[in-house]
């Protein structure tokens, strides 16, 4: 689409919208106008990625600064960049405003589901299929590719099984209610055990009586059940789930806190709990305290320095970067604490130590930039951050705040 032609729509749209009488017709014509000129926008979006890509080893951060956006929003706009690197069909039709950024997304969403020779396949399968996406829905285009990566994965019983574990995955989050959500995908062995566990879970546990927090909905009872008979798995209070599990609180004494003279004492925990709640739940739980001072763990229990003796960091030295680290230590990057991965700052390869001064929590993307991109990290006497990125970039961080991370 050339510039006369975003023009045109814009126009049309300023027409519609000061038309009092406008009929359905007039002004879903303005609303497609507006889709065409957003996919016009997306196009120009990642074009601009693309540039900005072979410029800076740190794009994302130049990308979320721009958009007003988190990290993870910056992530997805270098994703659909490179998924529009690869289909060219697709980018043009994008531009014309024929498509949206939505099916771009449909095709990378399917693509991270092969391995690389099948995602190059489905990449070219997806391009060629530019007119069907122009005529289908983002739900229809991508259950069509779909159909293409299942074509691609077809295979001997075992074969399938074997991409089947790999794509195993379990997610957790917390709502906007505050709920704690659960996902998960499991292979078709792992999910006939798990789903004869649960089966027997809540045979064992609502046999005789229903609990008072069952809806009354068949459906929904179940489910609710099912719920219930998880946790209690997991918790061990089923016959061979182990011994009762008990909940971990991690108290944060901040000795230096910025924003309020004295020290200033937190719980650590992800979720909100009502204080009544959590104060019964307190009496029989683990509970540890943390004393953190300008960027330095000036107290928490356990061995915090392993040496050499072992590569993984134990619980009490993650305890204790809890006390530190809210999010991923990476500048501006809001993964919660609890899906990051310590990183030795001087590798364990090179002989690094597993001592809590060697440590960094990090999510999985910045851990592999650090071990596959060139990215380096070193820390200061209070864990002042100095990124270094391949292209000569430097980002400099003062002492970690659990209360200013993101």
């Amino acid at each position: 689409m050339e510039i006369a032609g975003v023009v045109e729509r814009v126009e049309r749209i300023a027409d519609v919208r000061a038309d009092a009488a406008a009929d359905a017709g007039l002004i879903s014509s303005g609303l497609v106008a507006v889709r065409e000129i957003e996919a016009w926008c997306a196009a120009q979006h990642a074009g601009l990625v693309a540039q900005l890509r072979v410029v800076e080893s740190f794009p994302e951060k130049t990308i979320a600064e721009a958009a007003r956006s988190s990290l993870g929003q910056a992530s997805k706009s270098t994703e659909r960049s490179t998924t529009l690197e690869s289909t060219p069909k697709l980018a043009g039709a994008l531009g014309d405003g024929a498509i949206t950024a939505g099916h771009i997304d449909a095709v990378t969403r399917t693509s991270k589901k092969l391995d690389a020779a099948q995602r190059r396949e489905l990449l070219e399968r997806a391009d060629a299929l530019a007119a069907v996406a122009a005529a289908a829905t983002v739900d229809e285009f991508a259950r069509r590719l779909e159909l293409e990566a299942t074509k691609l994965q077809t295979g001997d019983g075992m074969d399938r099984l074997e991409r089947q574990r790999r794509a195993t995955r379990l997610s957790t989050w917390v709502d906007v209610e505050g709920m704690w959500n659960l996902r998960g995908r499991f292979d078709p062995v792992t999910g006939v055990k798990l789903a004869a566990r649960l089966d027997n879970a809540v045979d064992t546990l609502f046999a005789e009586s229903t609990p008072s927090t069952a809806p009354e909905d068949p459906a929904e009872k179940q489910h609710h059940l099912r719920a219930l008979a998880l946790a209690h798995l997991i918790d061990g209070a089923v016959a061979g789930g182990g011994s009762k599990g008990r909940a971990e609180f991690v108290v944060v004494i901040d000795a230096d806190n910025p924003h309020r003279p004295g020290p200033v004492a937190e719980f650590s925990i992800p979720v909100e709990i009502p204080p009544r709640v959590l104060a019964t739940l307190a009496g029989d739980a683990d509970v540890h305290a943390v004393v953190v001072c300008n960027g330095v763990v000036l107290y928490a229990p356990g061995e915090l320095n392993l040496g050499r003796t072992t590569r993984l960091a134990n619980r009490a030295q993650r305890r204790a970067l809890r006390g530190l680290y809210s999010t991923c230590g990476i500048p501006g990057c809001a993964v919660h604490y609890d899906r990051c991965k310590l990183h030795h700052i001087i590798w364990w390869s090179n002989g690094g130590n597993t001592d809590l001064d060697n440590l960094i929590p990090v999510c999985s993307v910045h851990h592999a930039n650090i071990h596959h991109d060139g990215w380096t990290i070193e820390l200061g006497p209070n864990r002042q951050l100095t990124l270094s990125l391949p292209d000569g970039t430097i980002h400099t961080t003062g002492p970690p705040h659990r209360r200013t991370a993101a």
